[in-house]
């Protein structure tokens, strides 16, 4: 498990960056859990990827809507906001394995509200928040990165 302390909005969009990184390639997908209380810059760091991917438009948290989809130069990226699932089975009926292919990239925030019904992750990214600044702790799977 790596440590890291971000310092400010703008570290956690270059972190973004970097986690993009591992995930470079069109074709080459992967799930990454997102864990954090409330406004500890799990949506930031999704904006810091997908900027570092070449997406211009808002990104929001997709709260209401459970998932926004991406699609950047052919490339499938996939937000969730699991925040108000009120049964994980809730996954199941919006059709959430559709979503876990060898092509998409799936960036889940509240995965802990869909456990039993999410597929084993790649990357795991707990956020910890201490007024402006972050410590991240990022824990990759050695199982699917061996």
């Amino acid at each position: 498990m790596k440590n890291i302390i971000i310092p400010n909005e703008n570290a956690m969009l270059e972190f973004g960056a970097e986690i993009s990184r591992m995930f470079p390639e069109q074709g080459k997908g992967g799930i990454i859990l997102l864990n954090g209380d409330l406004g500890a810059g799990k949506t930031t760091l999704v904006r810091g990827l997908l900027r570092h991917l070449g997406y211009q438009g808002v990104v929001k948290s997709p709260t209401y809507t459970l998932v926004e989809p991406y699609e950047i130069n052919g490339r499938h990226i996939y937000h969730f906001d699991l925040y108000r699932l009120g049964d994980p089975e809730e996954l199941e009926y919006m059709g959430g394995r559709d979503y876990w292919d060898e092509n998409s990239l799936c960036l889940i925030e509240w995965a802990e509200k869909a456990q039993g019904y999410l597929p084993e992750a790649d990357l795991s990214i707990t956020i910890q928040h201490f007024g402006k600044q972050r410590k991240v702790a990022v824990e990759k799977n050695k199982a699917k990165h061996n």
